[in-house]
């Protein structure tokens, strides 16, 4: 039977059984023991283009560009929260995970609420850049009021392979002490939900530093 409780996970690397498949499989595996389904994406290797800022979305709910940002919308709705994962290049995310968290935050911020969805991401290198695309990341979810989950260290994994990640004692310590948490926070938030409602979120108000001058 399916879980009562359901988190979505990105990977955007485009190696599918690559350092953060294995990751994730850590994760995924502690989830699944805390009464947490899981639903996987693997996007890092699909043909994904940046938003052109046409803002179809904003009159249509969608995406211009009916790719896998349309496909993942629903099952980020359904979602409790949303589980990212990169490997670094340059001390950087994958461009084309980036620019489908670009297009996906964007196109449903007018059909989709986030509000208390907890949001994580994990992050594999080989050596160093891990913390810099870690933060890049975060960012999507503090502009949503995402709760961002945390571990024991870092989100992180190290290696070259996923042979490598087996090695890597701390880092799959990790994954599964940010799978526990997850689940703690995303079952605290369904029951203060269910018995206080969710915070209230302002929106009114809209700073663009414009001032009209005057005739």
């Amino acid at each position: 039977m399916e879980n009562e409780y359901n988190v979505l996970l990105i990977n955007g690397s485009p190696q599918v059984k690559g350092c953060v498949a294995r990751a994730f499989d850590e994760l995924e595996n502690t989830l699944n023991q805390n009464g947490v389904s899981t639903t996987r994406v693997n996007i890092g290797n699909k043909n994904i283009r940046g938003c052109i800022a046409c803002n179809f979305c904003r009159t249509h709910g969608r995406c211009v560009f009916d790719d896998e940002v349309n496909a993942t919308a629903p099952l980020f709705a359904k979602a409790d929260g949303l589980i990212v994962g990169t490997p670094v290049y340059y001390a950087g995310a994958n461009g084309q995970l980036m620019s489908f968290l670009d297009r996906l935050f964007y196109s449903t911020s007018g059909t989709i609420d986030c509000n208390q969805k907890i949001g994580a991401t994990v992050v594999s290198s080989r050596r160093a850049g891990s913390t810099s695309a870690f933060d890049d990341i975060n960012h999507f979810f503090t502009i949503r009021s995402m709760p961002v989950v945390s571990s024991t260290y870092w989100n992180e994994v190290h290696g070259f392979s996923a042979e490598d990640v087996e090695s890597d004692l701390e880092g799959l310590q990790t994954m599964r002490n940010l799978g526990r948490n997850a689940a703690f926070l995303i079952k605290a938030i369904r029951g203060q939900k269910e018995k206080e409602g969710l915070p209230q979120q302002e929106y009114g108000c809209f700073t663009h530093f414009f001032t009209e001058k005057k005739s």
